[in-house]
C-alpha cells in the first residue's frame, strides 16, 4: 500500500509542477503580487501571534551570535543548548530532547543528513549564507512529524525566492577569530524584477585547532604533543548555491541546487578526520486557484550525502544516504472565522554504512503522511488544531557488499503513528496574552535503533538495536504568559511532556570485543560496553523565561540627554528529565542556566556585556556519566554601522569567554567518552565586516 501511495504522490507533485510551468508560459505580463512573508516552524498560516513558543534569529543577533555549527549558534535560546562534540560537530537539543526527535528544516523542507545518528556528524549548515533561524519549542510541531516532538529548527536561506525583488542587492561577510585562527568569508547576490529572481551564495570557513585554559596531550603526527588546545580539532568547510524564481499572476516555481563540503577533525580519535559532502537540489512553487483552496504550495528535494572517515591517511567508514523528499500544503478559505491548510508529506531514504566501525546496516526508509492545521479566530484570541497520520516502512538490508559481515539482521517493520494537537491564545489585556499547548505523538523508531549491531567510537559503545520495538508514544502539555509594553516585554513558558517507550541507549552490564563477542573475562583489553536501544518510561519538566528591560532612554526609568538607549536583556531556563521506570535521571540534560547582558545602542553604535551562568549538573544516571561543575561565561560585544556609497557597513567585533573560564558541556557525550580531552573553547576574540548593498 505504502509504494502506491508513494507512487500516486510523485505523480501528483509532477503534475502540479507541469501545471504550474505551462500556466507561467502562457499567463502576461501583469505584475506579480508581493507575497506576504510566512513564518513556516511558527505558524503555516502566517499569523502575527503565534500560540507556539517560537524564536527567530536573523539580521546583526544572528550575525554577533553565530558560530561554526548549527548547536552551537542556537545554544543559549531559552529552552536550547546543544550536543557539543567540540568545535565542529554540533546539533540542538531542545527541552532535554535531541537527535531524531529534533527536527532540522531547510526553508520548511526535509534537510536530510546522518547528524542525527552519531554525535560526531556535523550538520550540513552554515550560518554565513542563511537569513533566519527559527525555533519552534514544544509539542505544536506535529505537522513535521514524530521525529519534531522536541521542536523544530528551520534553516532560511531564501535560495528559491519566494517573492519579486526590485533590482538587485545582497551581502557579503569576512571575519577572523583568533581562538581557532578562524578565517571566515560568504557572500549572497539577488536579483530580479517582477517576473523573475535570481539568488547565488558562496561561503569558505577554514580554522585550527581550538585554544582552551588547559594544555592537552595530542598525539597526532607533527603535533607538540601537549598545548593548550583541542587536538585535532580544526576544519575547512566551503560550498554555494544557485537558484531562481519564476512569478506569474497566480503563483510561481522555482529551483535551486547547493553543494556543502568540510574536512574536519573528530576530537574523538587524533588522527580521525571527516570528509563530508552533501548535494541537494530543490524544486518549489505555489499556485493560487482561487475557489476552495486559495493557494497549493509543493515542495521537492532530492539529497546526496556522504561522509567518510579517515584513520590517517586510510579510508575507514564511509556514511552515505540517497533521499527524496516531497511535500504539498492546501490552503483553504475561511469558513467562518475558521481558516486552515491540509497537507501531505512523503520521504524516502537509502542509507549505508561501509567499513570496519560500521555499527548500522544498509536500510531503506519509506514514509508518507496526511496532515491539516486548522485555527479558530474568537473573541477573546484564537485556538488551533491540527493532526497527522503516517504510514512508516523501515527495512534493513543487512551488509550486502560484503556477506561475511553476518552481525545485521535483515527484515522489516511497518508503523503508523498517529499524532493530534491542540492550542489556544487569549488576550486577555493589550499587554498580557495567555497560551497553552496540548500534544499527543508517536514516532516510529529509525532504521539504527531498530537493527544496529556494531562499535560505535562517539559514544564508546557496542551498541545493538531491537527488531521488536514499538513506536515511542508521549503526550506534551505546554502553558505560557507573555506581556508586551513598548521596549519592555517578559515571556515565561511550562511544560511537561511524558514519555510512553521512550526509546534510549541502555547498558546492559556486558563487554564486547573487537569481533563482537561478549567478554568474561576482566583482564581481556580492548573491549567496549555493550549498550542496547530500549524503551522506557521517561518524563520531561521544564521552564523558560526571557524578557527586556529599557533601563535608560526612550520608554526606560531615566530619560538620556542624547538618543541612545540602555536595555538589559534576561532569560533563563531549566529541564528535568527522568526516567520514571528506575527514578534515574536521564543523561545529557542541560543545567539550569540564567544569563543577562545590558545591551546599548546610540545612532550608529551598539554595544553588549553579558554573561551566561551554567549550574553544576550532579543529576546523572549512573552509567558512567560524569557529574560537571558549575561555570561562567562572560562575553562582550561591539558594532559600528555606516553607509558607504549604496552600501550599508557593520563593522564588529566580539569577545567571548573574557575570563578564559575552563568548562565542560554537561550535554555532550564527550564527558563521559574522552573527558576532558574536550572543554569548551577558552577565550577568542572575533572581528568582522558585513556590508549590506
Amino acid at each position: 500500500m505504502i509504494s502506491n501511495f508513494s507512487r500516486h504522490a510523485v505523480g501528483a507533485a509532477a503534475f502540479s509542477f507541469l501545471a504550474l510551468s505551462a500556466h507561467a508560459q502562457t499567463t502576461g505580463a501583469a505584475p506579480a503580487p508581493s507575497l506576504k512573508e510566512v513564518t513556516v516552524t511558527g505558524n503555516p498560516l502566517g499569523a502575527a501571534d503565534l500560540i507556539a513558543p517560537t524564536e527567530t534569529l536573523q539580521g546583526d543577533t544572528l550575525l554577533l551570535r553565530s558560530r561554526s555549527t548549527l548547536g552551537e549558534t542556537l545554544d543559549g535560546v531559552p529552552g536550547v543548548s546543544s550536543s557539543y562534540f567540540g568545535p565542529n560537530a554540533s546539533r540542538p537539543i531542545i527541552r532535554g530532547q535531541d537527535g531524531d526527535r529534533i527536527r532540522i528544516l531547510q526553508n520548511g523542507g526535509s534537510a536530510p543528513d546522518a547528524s542525527a545518528l552519531s554525535y560526531d556528524h556535523a550538520v550540513p549548515v552554515d550560518a554565513l549564507v542563511t537569513d533566519r533561524i527559527e525555533v519552534l519549542r514544544g509539542p505544536s510541531a506535529l505537522q513535521y512529524g514524530g521525529s519534531a516532538v522536541g521542536g523544530v529548527v528551520n534553516v532560511i536561506d531564501n535560495r528559491i525566492p519566494t517573492e519579486p525583488l526590485n533590482g538587485f542587492g545582497g551581502r557579503a561577510d569576512v571575519g577572523y577569530a583568533t581562538g581557532s585562527r578562524e578565517k571566515s568569508g560568504g557572500v549572497v547576490f539577488e536579483g530580479g524584477n517582477d517576473r523573475y529572481a535570481l539568488h547565488v551564495d558562496a561561503f569558505d570557513r577554514k580554522s585550527d585547532d581550538v585554544r582552551v585554559p588547559i594544555d592537552l596531550e595530542c598525539e597526532r603526527p607533527g603535533s607538540p604533543g601537549l598545548a593548550r588546545r583541542i587536538c585535532n580539532s580544526q576544519n575547512s568547510a566551503r560550498g554555494g548555491a544557485v537558484g531562481g524564481t519564476l512569478f506569474f499572476d497566480r503563483g510561481w516555481i522555482g529551483a535551486s541546487a547547493s553543494t556543502y563540503r568540510s574536512d574536519y577533525g573528530t576530537v574523538a580519535e587524533d588522527e580521525v578526520t571527516i570528509g563530508m559532502k552533501s548535494d541537494r537540489y530543490a524544486l518549489e512553487g505555489e499556485w493560487r486557484p482561487g475557489g476552495f483552496f486559495t493557494s497549493i504550495h509543493t515542495k521537492f528535494g532530492h539529497t546526496d550525502y556522504r561522509h567518510t572517515e579517515f584513520e590517517g591517511s586510510e579510508v575507514g567508514t564511509t556514511f552515505a544516504t540517497m533521499s527524496n523528499d516531497l511535500r504539498i500544503e492546501a490552503r483553504h478559505q475561511k469558513i467562518g472565522n475558521l481558516e486552515g491548510m491540509i497537507g501531505f508529506s512523503s520521504e524516502s531514504s537509502r542509507f549505508s554504512a561501509d567499513g570496519e566501525e560500521a555499527f548500522a546496516p544498509h536500510s531503506r526508509t519509506r514514509a508518507n503522511a496526511l496532515f491539516l492545521h486548522e485555527e479558530l479566530a474568537t473573541s477573546w484570541g484564537r485556538m488551533s488544531f491540527g493532526a497527522r497520520t503516517e504510514q512508516v516502512k523501515v527495512e534493513s538490508l543487512g551488509y550486502p557488499n560484503d556477506l561475511s559481515i553476518t552481525r545485521f539482521t535483515t527484515g522489516q517493520r511497518d508503523f503508523n503513528p498517529h499524532s493530534a494537537a491542540l492550542g489556544a491564545l487569549v488576550n486577555l489585556t493589550p499587554q498580557w496574552q495567555l497560551t497553552s499547548n496540548l500534544a499527543y505523538t508517536e514516532r516510529a523508531p529509525k532504521d539504527y535503533e531498530l537493527f544496529a549491531n556494531g562499535p560505535h567510537v562517539a559514544t564508546a559503545a557496542w551498541e545493538v538495536g531491537d527488531a521488536s520495538l514499538e513506536k515511542e508514544r508521549s503526550i506534551g502539555f505546554d502553558v505560557g504568559a507573555q506581556w508586551k509594553n513598548g521596549p519592555n516585554n517578559a515571556r515565561v513558558n511550562a511544560y511537561v511532556t511524558r514519555f510512553r517507550n521512550y526509546i534510549g541507549l541502555n547498558a546492559t552490564g556486558a563487554q564486547r570485543d573487537e569481533a563482537g563477542d561478549v567478554v568474561t573475562d576482566p583482564a581481556v583489553e580492548d573491549t567496549l560496553a555493550e549498550y542496547s536501544y530500549g524503551g522506557v518510561r521517561a518524563r520531561f519538566t521544564g521552564l523558560e523565561a526571557s524578557g527586556n528591560l529599557r533601563l535608560l532612554g526612550n520608554e526606560g526609568f531615566a530619560a538620556m540627554e542624547r538618543s541612545g538607549t540602555l536595555d538589559l536583556q534576561w532569560r533563563g531556563d531549566l529541564v528535568r528529565a527522568t526516567n520514571t521506570d528506575t527514578g534515574e535521571p536521564l543523561p545529557r540534560i542541560s543545567p539550569v542556566r540564567v544569563g543577562a547582558a545590558l545591551a546599548y545602542g546610540d545612532g550608529p553604535w551598539t554595544a553588549r556585556f553579558g554573561f551566561d551562568r551554567y549550574s553544576a549538573q550532579q543529576r546523572v544516571p549512573a552509567d558512567g556519566t560524569r557529574e560537571t561543575a558549575g561555570y561562567t561565561l562572560w562575553n562582550a560585544a561591539l558594532a559600528y554601522r555606516m553607509k558607504v556609497t549604496g552600501a550599508t557597513l557593520t563593522w564588529y567585533a566580539r569577545l567571548d569567554n573574557i575570563t578564559n573560564q575552563l568548562a565542560y558541556s554537561a550535554t555532550s557525550i564527550l564527558t563521559t567518552t574522552v573527558y576532558p580531552a574536550a572543554p569548551l573553547p577558552g577565550r577568542s576574540i572575533k572581528v568582522g565586516l558585513r556590508a549590506n548593498f
